[in-house]
Order: structure tokens, then C-alpha cells, then sequence
């Protein structure tokens, strides 16, 4: 026989909802967003010489603004960083946060004088994000670069790779860093094909153009900001570092609702292997859409090749 549940248990039990939702949604917004996480990834890649040990920060999707990311944020966030004592630091793109809950942009010259602070013997090295193109609109009116964010890090030292490659030497052994131009760098795309892979947007990407730069059979070490370009990436590279989908940003019972690929869920986070080619998501430090966290902290994921 069923039982009848009363107006107070009704009540009860609504009451007891709306008290738990109201306390996952503060915790979503005032606590997990500012946790920071060092998530540690341990491989060899396809071709990676025997006797090259590398340890890589991967810094992603800061998102600066007031209130969310200040300069003093991401100056805590960078000295977090040097404690882990990288190798190398790569800067994943996204410096900016174009959504609508900011109350006024950080100065770039703040948190570029921030992250001037990180130490990494053989340097930090940077890629753009769709944010960091989007954020201008004379950027966007002409279709071309170069960015606010891109002259702010240079100003400070910080190079910014588009479809370049460059050589770099560690205990006598070479490896090559490459930074891929932005997929998603202009709002509305002219070419077909691009439209494809991009939602729409137009990305000033030359995966081929990139790799032509690479002279030798040392391994190659791609920055690539969205990952949807891992599904083309040939074997000859290494490993490939993206950021963008946030680790979804908010995930239920392990899964994220809402992922920025047109692969879904394929890319959305953390360690990827296919077709012996690995790939590395970082779930990114600030937020995108709205100022909130759920079941994806913020991080800085620690790569430690060979």
C-alpha cells in the first residue's frame, strides 16, 4: 500500500532540495574556483629519445579580470608554479575573459608582469586563444593580428608562437616546441572547410606550415589552444598540450554537459591516446560563460616526459 506523504513532508523535502542546490551552487562559485590543483603526468612518447628527461607546467585558459582572475591571483598562481620547478613553462592561450560577468579587465601589464615571475630554465613559451582574438574588434574587423594580448607578452619577454617551431637543447639532447595559430581566431569563417572543423569560426592554423619548420628527427612537442586539431595530428609529433574545453568547467557525476569540440566529449579532458599519438588537456585555471566550478577545479597539470 502506498504511502501518503504529508504537506510538512513535502515541504521537508523541498525545503531540503532547495538547501542542498543552494549549497553546491556556492560552492561552485565561491570555493572550487579557487582551489589549484597539480595534476601529474607520467609518459614516454612514440620517439621520445631514451636519456631525454623533460618536465613541462602547462599553464591554460587564466581568463583574467576583476573579480575572478586579479593580477595578484595569477602572481599567487605563478609562484605555485616555480615551486614545482619546471623544465620548461607553455602557456596554453586564453589570457582573456570575454563573458559577460566581469566587472572591468585586468591590466595587461599586471598580469604579464605576473607571469614574467615564472622560472623555467629553458623558458615560457606561449600560444594565443579564441579569447585572445575575439577580445579585439579592430582584430576582428581586419582579420588579422596581431592582438593586444600578443604585444603585452612579448613586452614582458614571454614569445608567442603562431605556426612556429623552434629547436631547443636539454643535457645535449634536442627536442622541438611548436605553437599552432588559433582555430577559432576570427568570429566568421570564408572558407569552407575551416567552417567544418571550427563551428564556424575562421583559425589562422597551419599545422602543415608549422611542421615544415622542423629540420631534423628530433621528437616535436606541439601547443595547440583548442584540441580538435589532435585528429589530424600526424605521428611525427610527440605529444600535443591544448586547453580551451575547461575539463568541461562543470561536470555531473563525471560527466561534463557542455564541451566547446565538435568531437563531444572525446577531447574534453586529461590524457588522450590514439593511434600512438598522445594528448594532453588541461582543465584550465579561470572560468568561461559563468563564473563557476563543479567537479573540475582549477589546475596546472605537471608533464614529465621520459
Amino acid at each position: 500500500m502506498a504511502q501518503i506523504i504529508t504537506r510538512r513532508q513535502f515541504l521537508t523535502t523541498v525545503a531540503g532540495l532547495a538547501a542542498t542546490g543552494a549549497m553546491l551552487g556556492g560552492y561552485a562559485f565561491a570555493i572550487e574556483p579557487y582551489r589549484l590543483y597539480f595534476p601529474r603526468y607520467r609518459l614516454t612518447p612514440a620517439n621520445w629519445p631514451a636519456g631525454l628527461k623533460l618536465k613541462i607546467a602547462a599553464i591554460a585558459d587564466l581568463h583574467t579580470c576583476h573579480p575572478w582572475m586579479t593580477a595578484q591571483r595569477v602572481r599567487s598562481i605563478v609562484h605555485s608554479v616555480n615551486a614545482q620547478k619546471p623544465d620548461i613553462v607553455v602557456l596554453l592561450g586564453d589570457f582573456i575573459a570575454t563573458h559577460r560577468f566581469v566587472s572591468e579587465a585586468e591590466d595587461k601589464a599586471a598580469w604579464t608582469a605576473a607571469l614574467a615571475e615564472l622560472e623555467a630554465p629553458l623558458g615560457v613559451h606561449a600560444v594565443q586563444g579564441n579569447h585572445d582574438w575575439w577580445e579585439s574588434k579592430e582584430v576582428q574587423r581586419k582579420l588579422a593580428g596581431p592582438t593586444p594580448v600578443a604585444r603585452a607578452l612579448e613586452a614582458v619577454g614571454i614569445p608567442v608562437y603562431e605556426n612556429k617551431a623552434v629547436r631547443i637543447e636539454k643535457d645535449g639532447k634536442a627536442f622541438w616546441l611548436a605553437g599552432l595559430g588559433d582555430q577559432w581566431a576570427f568570429y566568421r569563417s570564408r572558407d569552407l572547410e575551416k567552417r567544418w572543423r571550427s563551428f564556424g569560426y575562421e583559425g589562422v592554423d597551419d599545422l602543415e606550415g608549422t611542421l615544415a619548420q622542423v629540420t631534423d628527427d628530433a621528437p616535436v612537442i606541439m601547443m595547440a589552444h583548442e584540441p580538435d586539431v589532435f585528429d589530424r595530428m600526424p605521428r611525427r609529433v610527440s605529444l600535443t598540450m591544448s586547453g580551451h574545453t575547461h575539463g568541461g568547467q562543470v561536470q555531473f557525476m563525471g560527466i561534463a554537459p557542455v564541451v566547446p569540440s565538435r568531437f563531444g566529449r572525446r577531447y574534453v579532458y586529461g590524457h588522450v591516446q590514439e593511434a600512438e599519438r598522445d594528448l594532453i588537456v588541461s582543465g584550465g585555471l579561470g572560468c568561461s560563460g559563468l563564473p563557476i566550478r563543479f567537479g573540475r577545479p582549477p589546475e596546472v597539470p605537471i608533464i614529465e616526459l621520459g
